[in-house]
């Protein structure tokens, strides 16, 4: 039996309680609602205003939430997304998530994801995901044009809000890209743009009064 507990947020939708950081995986005031808010409208829709084909990168993959919230409003866009995600959640937690639900999509959609860890959700949605951390992934350079940072908070995980982390995503970012995250801290806002992004305060989520949106110069 697993020993991740399932929460329900105030709109409605599932998060996880990590057994490994003692930190929900979302917004106790909702976590559709904040993934929304903050990675979809902000990160993916935003780029999307310019470029079809788009490379995604998620650090932070989780719940899978992130990955079918994408490929729920996808459009006519043309993804590849990476996710990166260390501690994948068990399959019997996976199946428990009301998220396909909610978003009306295939019930094993979250299982299919971690199970085949790579793949297409449709002819133009491929998704790969790496079981690793962030600092042991091989990133290619220049690549990404949307980048969603999802990672424990960094009282949680401090080393992945560093300078030298964020210059790893920064390198394999393109120009002009967007990477969005829901943290405003001002270690954070530092640290990116010590990394070359040009970083700016957004107006949060209820119960978030403000997340930080960075371009790549």
């Amino acid at each position: 039996m697993s020993n991740e507990k399932i929460i329900t947020t105030g709109d409605g939708s599932h998060s996880i309680l990590s057994p490994v950081y003692g930190e929900q995986y979302h917004s106790t005031f909702g976590a559709i609602q904040e993934s929304m808010h903050i990675f979809i409208k902000a990160g993916f829709k935003k780029a999307a205003e310019h470029k079809k084909r788009l490379n995604i990168l998620e650090m932070g993959t989780g719940t899978g939430l992130n990955l079918i919230l994408t490929f729920k409003h996808q459009n006519d866009a043309t993804i590849n997304y990476t996710g990166i995600e260390a501690f994948p959640p068990s399959g019997e937690t996976l199946k428990r998530l009301n998220y396909p639900e909610k978003l009306q999509l295939r019930e094993d959609i979250l299982l299919k994801i971690y199970r085949d860890n790579s793949g297409n959700l449709n002819k133009s949605f491929k998704y790969n995901i790496l079981i690793s951390t962030l600092q042991e992934a091989d990133l290619p350079q220049n690549l990404f044009d949307v980048v969603y940072f999802d990672a424990f908070s960094p009282e949680i995980q401090p080393e992945l809000w560093g300078r030298e982390i964020f210059q790893k995503i920064s390198d394999s970012m393109v120009s002009g890209g967007i990477l969005t995250t829901y943290s405003s801290k001002g270690i954070v806002k530092r640290a990116l743009k010590a990394s070359g992004f040009d970083v700016e305060k957004l107006p949060g989520p209820p119960g978030k009064r403000e997340f930080l949106r960075a371009v790549k110069l």
